[in-house]
């Protein structure tokens, strides 16, 4: 979780905000495992994180000079740039759920 994360989810909890939602707990919990690579030009590296159902989320990160390329530094942009795509996994995956318990009488007669 980023201190940015921390910081909205802080204001959130201190608004009483707590209708049902994805929180960064939740984006963490999905994460199984990640894996990197670094392709042939030296300036890119992929991160594929994977999640609990196996769906798997690439990021990447790259630098205009290869001289510029530093491993760790590719590893951490690359990662937050994957982590950012499970929101959007994790928010479609609630609000189907949450429709489909308000529409399951609907849903069982079709």
């Amino acid at each position: 979780m980023s201190n940015n994360e921390a910081l909205i989810e802080q204001e959130l909890q201190d608004k009483g905000l707590n209708a049902p939602r994805i929180c960064p707990a939740d984006v963490d919990s999905a994460i199984v495992s990640d894996t990197y690579t670094i392709l042939p030009s030296g300036k890119c590296m992929i991160c594929e994180i994977t999640l609990k159902n196996g769906f798997t989320v690439t990021g990447k990160s790259s630098c205009v000079s290869k001289e510029n390329f530093n491993e760790e530094i590719g590893r951490k942009i690359s990662y937050v740039d994957a982590r950012e795509k499970i929101w959007a996994f994790l928010a479609y995956n609630l609000q189907d759920f949450l429709y489909r318990q308000e529409n399951l009488d609907t849903l069982i007669k079709a």
